[in-house]
């Protein structure tokens, strides 16, 4: 299948996978206008809808998918029941699609239900993993958030990150801050800067770059605790991840 981004709201995407007879595979479509369009001038063949968790800018536009093409089946987290999905799915699930199996996992930390789905190689991860950073705690917990990225840490290096959002630059730039002698970190961060000058996507990335740069999966990274060190002593790794998340928060 093919991956396709569409650009909507100032920095969501929403992905579409397409086989070659024109079906396709919608991931969180927060809005409805600028995928109508894509199906138009593409001339897809909607078979279904993903759902990773009930926030507005990923469910948004699927009201108005479902009028459009009311066969659409929607598989979503308990959460986003009165969002449209019309199938919930959780942990441990596979949902197949045309031949295609996605594994299902839950993911909680930026919501309480938040899931993923795996389809080697692309995962599709909402709001959990960005690259360069990780989504903020509306429901979860830091402890939550660490194991919800163990999980996707534990995935193939060729896994492909598609995440939500085009937050790469700014979540570099924390990084940056945070290890600014680490050579990886300031070769990537220049390099998003490039194509973000260029308008041009950061996604989506594979798993193994972002082991690599992303410190919310460096957690027991030498470089980083003994960064840590100099403000505190955090023995556990989700404590470093708590501290990381809390800087984050707080970072301009």
């Amino acid at each position: 299948m093919n991956l396709i981004s569409i650009p909507a709201f100032e920095d969501n995407y929403i992905w579409v996978l397409v086989d070659d007879d024109r079906r396709c595979i919608i991931v969180d479509p927060g809005e409805s206008a600028p995928v109508f369009q894509a199906i138009k001038e593409n001339r897809w063949q909607p078979e279904a809808i993903l759902l990773t968790h009930h926030h507005h800018d990923h469910v948004g536009g699927v009201p108005d998918l479902l009028a459009q093409f009311p066969h659409l089946a929607v598989y979503g987290p308990a959460e986003t029941q009165d969002k449209g999905t019309t199938q919930v799915v959780e942990e441990g699930e596979n949902v197949l699609i045309r031949g295609y199996e996605f594994s299902v996992f839950a993911t909680p930390g930026h919501t309480s239900g938040h899931i993923c789905y795996y389809s080697k190689p692309y995962l599709f991860c909402g709001d959990t993993l960005f690259s360069g950073g990780c989504g903020r705690l509306f429901e979860g917990t830091p402890a939550q958030m660490y194991q919800s990225l163990q999980k996707i840490n534990a995935l193939p290096d060729d896994t492909l990150i598609c995440c939500a959002h085009e937050y790469t630059l700014g979540n570099m730039k924390f990084a940056a801050s945070i290890l600014p002698d680490d050579r990886a970190i300031q070769d990537y961060y220049l390099k998003v800067k490039e194509l973000r000058a260029k308008n041009q996507n950061t996604l989506p990335v594979t798993l193994k770059n972002e082991r690599k740069i992303n410190v919310f999966l460096r957690t027991n990274d030498i470089d980083l605790i003994n960064k840590i060190n100099q403000e505190t002593n955090l023995q556990q790794p989700d404590a470093r991840f708590a501290w990381l998340r809390s800087k984050k928060d707080n970072f301009r």
